[in-house]
């Protein structure tokens, strides 16, 4: 009888949702409430984070993870506000794996953190894939990609527990209609609170602060 090769393929998520799973353990265990922030390169990420680290002072213990294929850039510009942030390399990968997730929170002095804010690596696919035991997943938009990325890309837009659309000082310079962008978000996610946001003025960030403080998107915002 001839030697049958059988291949078998196992789960390749399984390993990452063991990590996924002890990260959400240790996150009960010091009560600490964390938010992985996926959006593009160049959406405004980073920007948020600014303007969020200044009104928070005071209000909120938090720190950031900050995700990037390389380069410790981002990293240093929130370093620079004096808050505390670990720059997590994905070494080419598209998106930040739970493991590499979990022992940079363990690096952390949770006792004295309320939140814990991730910056994923630019892209509105990969990092919306895999769990890294997050509370939830922010989506953000800038106005400058257009109206029709919610539909093009619906995977992010449904899992998310909120919708940041950021840039929005640029509107009077863009064709984006911004209230179809809206029903396109409500198309994949009905119940989908959506903020918007201009970093650079200030203007719509106090629901954003209010959520963060809260730590309760669904009910907040």
């Amino acid at each position: 009888m001839a030697k049958i090769d059988i291949k078998v393929y196992k789960d390749l998520m399984g390993e990452n949702e063991k990590w996924a799973a002890k990260t959400r353990e240790l996150l009960r265990e010091n009560d600490v409430y964390m938010l992985n922030i996926i959006g593009s390169p160049g959406c405004g990420k980073t920007a948020l984070l600014e303007n969020s680290v200044r009104r928070l002072e005071g209000k909120l213990r938090f720190a950031v993870l900050e995700g990037d294929v390389e380069t410790t850039r981002d990293a240093e510009r929130l370093s620079a506000l004096d808050v505390t942030v670990y720059q997590l390399i994905s070494g080419g990968a598209c998106h930040l794996e739970a493991k590499l997730v979990h022992h940079a929170l363990r690096d952390l002095d949770l006792d004295n953190l309320d939140v814990v804010i991730v910056e994923n690596v630019g892209n509105l696919v990969c990092p919306a894939e895999f769990d890294i035991g997050e509370h939830g997943k922010i989506a953000v938009l800038s106005v400058t990609e257009g109206e029709d990325k919610p539909i093009k890309y619906p995977l992010l837009f449904s899992k998310a527990i909120a919708v940041i659309l950021t840039k929005t000082d640029l509107l009077p310079h863009l064709n984006f209609d911004i209230d179809a962008c809206e029903d396109y978000i409500r198309q994949v996610n009905a119940g989908m609170p959506v903020l918007r946001v201009a970093a650079v003025t200030g203007e719509g960030m106090d629901r954003w602060i209010a959520g963060l403080v809260e730590r309760n998107f669904a009910k907040r915002i």
